[in-house]
């Protein structure tokens, strides 16, 4: 096969085989001079950089002899051949044909914020036995990736896990991988985040196990074109990512059995794709379909077969510990597994001996992308629902087939879109690393940053995620632990910022106290309202939405199989909770019709007689009497009746909201009535008494046990007779 030619080349050359090994003169193949580099080196040697190896990049290692068994005719350099055609059939058995490679790689965490007994549960009954069947079968090298949260917590609890993982690792049994230490999406992290989330991941693994990790475990496989600068300035060599990343940019399923090079800024890294099809096989299927699958690889001449997925998988999700244990597949599978070794088809290895073993493919540069099922995920319901129809039309055996992987979701960051709750945290995040670097990073507010990052909060998909309060009001606690060291000494003040990116300015209003966020877009809501000694933002409500799996859901036919995570998301919900009208927040204002019952109120069955929701407010701001006024006035194209609305912080944080309207707007029979939704119970004064309407907001998502109905917080509407034209509500007052 012709390539153009190279640097100092003048039109096409061949590339040339001699020796067993790609070469040419001048070193390689002509469109990539020094791509093939020649010469020999010893074992364990490592040749050294020549001039024209980059910062980041590791020498250019030379091509592999070819491989019995490969025509005659196709005898051209591995990367010039993969790009053909995938290789060439090798039968089984034949004389000196090497096993299959097989990384098998477990990903164990629990997210910042978790029960302890769910730690404590999956490590009795998915890790700890899984671990323990693994070392007892000899079924060795595995790679493990421990996240920070759920390391933090085996440490603080003694727990035997960890020396059965330090005798492994200190015997070469296990490979460790880094990722960042708190579990965070990184490429949602600013960059300086991003490699020192990565960095305390490295110390941890260092000082706890005394070996150094070079490759990294991408959380959620969240994948950006911008990441392999920061990952190689971190120290890390290569990245596991999903195959689905190399299909969606139009490579072919044979070519996804190697590893590839990317780069971004002439830094470079190693990518390992994870086989989709042995994510499913292990442990849904019996495990002969995993030999199988796995002889099929061999016998196509693929060196390298790759798995790295959760741990729960192995006793942690429903029905797993029945299947996996009590009912034997694991025993079959290693029994399986153990006859492949023995046999000479199949070699465990390590991900950094893959890196020495298996020569990279070639350059890749992968566009944003996740595994598939967080893709439509991310997809607001309508889209989703249209996505779903697609699929279903184009059928089964098209969706698996090579232009399967072109019909695709969203990316990560769409989570940022379609829930504001996930936003106000994600970008109060980024504000408080901001101001934490700007003064001086003091390392408890970072470290509380850090954990704040932690991803399982801020997306959902059929775990519980967003869904769960106490995993966001762990987020917020840790913001507010940050916020509180960082203005420890700040006056009560006011910023005026696009706080949440959408092309609106929001106040902040802070002091040492507190920290509050005012929407004068959106009704003027207030959207964040932190006290720092409680560590509780008391407006994180999860609006009431109806998500698009609730819309396709399907009845589930009773199997003895397990379920996987595509299994996970049918079924039909015993009971749908209502869906809100408007995004939750404190101090959402409308007129209700005097007939309405709380029933109806609740339930969302009611049209009000008047709004401010999503009203556009002008605003002003007037610092007095040792308090701040925010005065918001309704524009001409709001509903008419309310004359004004007055939010006063003091430094202590304590809320004051004041309203005047006129009565003859409305009916005379009418009620003014602001909801007020609160994660926590916080004293609230009315001034004059109101009728007070009270009711849980519960929400019904998807878990990996099936529909959770969920208490997110509490509605609190007082409601005066519009007759009085005037009213207050004081918030945290004493």
């Amino acid at each position: 096969m012709a390539h153009g030619g190279g640097a100092g080349g003048g039109g096409a050359r061949r590339c040339q085989v001699r020796g067993g090994g790609a070469s040419r003169a001048g070193g390689g193949c002509g469109a990539y001079p020094g791509s093939h580099r020649g010469g020999r080196y010893r074992a364990g040697h490592r040749p050294a950089r020549s001039a024209r190896t980059l910062p980041g990049q590791d020498p250019i290692r030379r091509a592999d002899p070819i491989r019995p068994g490969v025509e005659q005719a196709d005898r051209r350099c591995e990367a010039c051949r993969w790009a053909v055609r995938p290789p060439a059939r090798l039968q089984p058995g034949i004389a000196g044909v090497d096993p299959i490679r097989f990384a098998f790689g477990v990903h164990l965490h629990q997210p910042t914020g978790n029960f302890d007994h769910v730690f404590r549960d999956h490590v009795d009954q998915a890790y700890l036995p899984f671990l323990q069947r693994v070392s007892e079968r000899d079924f060795l090298p595995v790679t493990l990736h421990i996240s920070g949260p759920l390391l933090e917590w085996l440490e603080q609890h003694s727990d035997g896990f960890l020396d059965l993982v330090g005798r492994l690792v200190s015997d070469g049994r296990v490979e460790l991988l880094l990722a960042g230490f708190y579990e965070p999406i990184l490429a949602a992290l600013p960059r300086a985040d991003r490699i020192e989330q990565i960095q305390w991941m490295r110390e941890a693994i260092e000082r706890r196990f005394g070996v150094t990790a070079t490759g990294l475990w991408l959380t959620e496989r969240v994948w950006e074109p911008d990441l392999p600068a920061d990952l190689a300035e971190a120290g890390v060599r290569f990245v596991l990512v999903d195959d689905h990343h190399f299909l969606v940019s139009g490579f072919e399923r044979h070519q996804i059995h190697a590893p590839w090079t990317t780069e971004s800024d002439g830094k470079r890294v190693t990518l390992f794709p994870i086989d989709e099809r042995l994510r499913y096989l292990v442990p849904f299927r019996p495990p002969e379909e995993t030999g199988a699958y796995l002889r099929q690889l061999r016998d196509a001449g693929h060196r390298l077969a790759v798995l790295a997925d959760d741990g729960e998988k192995f006793g942690g999700w429903p029905g797993t510990r029945e299947w996996v244990y009590e009912r034997g597949w694991l025993d079959q599978f290693l029994d399986v597994m153990g006859g492949m070794v023995a046999g000479g088809e199949v070699q465990l290895t390590t991900f950094e001996q893959a890196l020495k073993e298996v020569p990279s493919a070639g350059l890749a540069y992968l566009p944003t992308a996740s595994y598939r099922e967080m893709e439509g995920w991310a997809l607001p319901p309508t889209a989703a629902i249209r996505l779903a129809r697609l699929e279903h039309d184009l059928g089964k055996e098209r969706l698996e087939g090579a232009d399967g992987a072109l019909v695709r979701g969203a990316h990560w960051r769409n989570f940022l879109a379609k829930y504001a709750e996930a936003n106000r945290m994600h970008k109060k995040m980024m504000a408080l690393s901001a101001l934490c670097r700007w003064r001086g990073d003091p390392p408890d507010a970072r470290r509380a940053i850090g954990r704040a990052q932690c991803n399982d909060a801020y997306w959902h998909g059929v775990f519980g995620g967003l869904y769960l309060p106490h995993l966001r009001a762990a987020v917020w606690q840790n913001l507010a632990l940050a916020e509180a060291e960082l203005r420890a000494d700040d006056p009560l003040a006011h910023d005026l910022a696009d706080f949440d990116a959408d092309g609106h300015e929001e106040i902040l209003v802070h002091s040492a106290k507190f920290s509050a966020v005012v929407s004068p877009d959106r009704g003027g809501v207030v959207e964040e309202y932190t006290l720092f000694e409680a560590g509780i933002n008391y407006a994180d409500v999860l609006t009431r939405r109806r998500e698009a799996y609730l819309q396709l859901a399907a009845p589930v036919a009773p199997t003895d199989d397990v379920a996987t995570v595509q299994d996970m998301q049918n079924g039909v919900p015993a009971e749908l909770a209502p869906v809100d009208t408007d995004t939750r927040a404190l101090f959402v204002d409308r007129v209700l019709p005097a007939g309405l019952t709380l029933e109806a109120y609740e339930r969302g069955w009611y049209e009000p007689v008047a709004s401010w929701a999503r009203t556009m407010f002008r605003a002003s701001v007037e610092h007095k009497d040792q308090g701040i006024d925010i005065v918001l006035r309704p524009t001409s194209e709001a509903a008419p009746g309310l004359i004004e609305k007055r939010l006063r912080f003091d430094h202590a944080g304590r809320l004051s909201v004041s309203y005047r309207w006129d009565p003859s707007a409305f009916p005379p029979d009418a009620f003014f009535a602001p909801e007020i939704s609160l994660a926590r119970e916080l004293q609230l004064d009315c001034v004059p008494t109101p009728d007070l309407w009270v009711f849980a907001i519960a929400t019904v998502a998807k878990s990996e046990r099936g529909f959770d109905k969920t208490v997110q917080g509490e509605s609190y509407t007082p409601r005066w007779p519009v007759a009085l034209g005037e009213a207050l509500v004081v918030l945290g007052g004493e």
